[in-house]
């Protein structure tokens, strides 16, 4: 897949715009200030390069759907305050600026606050802890473990090292999911302290499993073991990195953010 979306890719770092690609699903983003120069030269090379797209993929046995084509804005809530645009008008399409979009299953608002990727994990961890209370009886203690694994687990875990920093009562809102697995699988009692529970049952709390999580992201950037994008981004500082080194990571990491 890497090599048939390669044109692609190089279409898009013509035109000035940074690009996230895995397998069919495609990113594209720019940085900018909230003045309005910046702005309309922001939304140009964003369009021109959307318009160089649908050019290329026909000749390629392909086609752009741009009614899943999804735009937004991310920054604070001051520079959002300051953006007037709301659309962006594609070839056969405008599309609108939306608040909140969908990344790998990852959902991101535009201030970073993650709030709305939690409710929906909430809500679909809770959806299936419901069910299972129903054949509770029927289910040994393994098969409750493999279930609790497979729907609610998983997804606790699931992306978790983009929450690091996250706003505690958001975190505590999925421990309060973690618990009630717990419950389910242990049939520990409502008011019952956790903790004890959570250990007994070698069950990380969520805020120690994201901070493993991140570490063990960390520990393959050093050992070579991650990709190269999150590679250079992790620097050993023990090894005395020079000044100009550290300031080109700082540049580059402001132009993403």
């Amino acid at each position: 897949m890497s090599e048939y979306t390669a044109e692609l890719i190089d279409i898009i770092v013509e035109c000035g715009l940074m690009v996230h690609a895995y397998a069919d699903d495609t990113q594209v983003y720019v940085a900018m200030h909230t003045s309005d120069q910046a702005k309309a030269t922001a939304m140009e090379r964003l369009t021109n390069c959307i318009v160089k797209i649908c050019d290329w993929m026909p000749s390629n046995r392909l086609k752009l759907n741009e009614d899943k084509t999804q735009v937004i804005w991310l920054g604070t809530r001051h520079q959002l305050s300051k953006l007037r645009e709301n659309t962006l008008t594609l070839p056969n399409a405008t599309v609108q600026f939306s608040t909140v979009v969908n990344d790998l299953g990852v959902q991101i608002d535009n201030q970073l606050s993650m709030s709305n990727h939690i409710a929906k994990l909430s809500r679909y961890c809770f959806f299936h802890l419901r069910q299972l209370r129903l054949i509770r009886q029927s289910l040994t203690l393994e098969a409750m473990n493999t279930l609790v694994q497979s729907f609610i687990t998983n997804r606790l875990d699931s992306c978790n090292s983009v929450l690091i920093g996250v706003n505690s009562q958001l975190l505590q809102r999925m421990q309060v999911i973690q618990n009630a697995a717990a419950r389910f699988i242990t049939g520990a009692r409502r008011f019952e302290h956790m903790t004890p529970v959570l250990r007994d049952h070698h069950w990380l709390p969520v805020q120690q499993r994201i901070k493993f999580k991140t570490a063990v992201l960390v520990y393959k950037c050093l050992h070579g073991m991650a990709p190269p994008y999150l590679t250079s981004y992790c620097l050993d500082m023990t090894l005395g990195v020079c000044r100009k080194q550290l300031k080109t990571h700082l540049f580059n990491c402001q132009r993403i953010c």
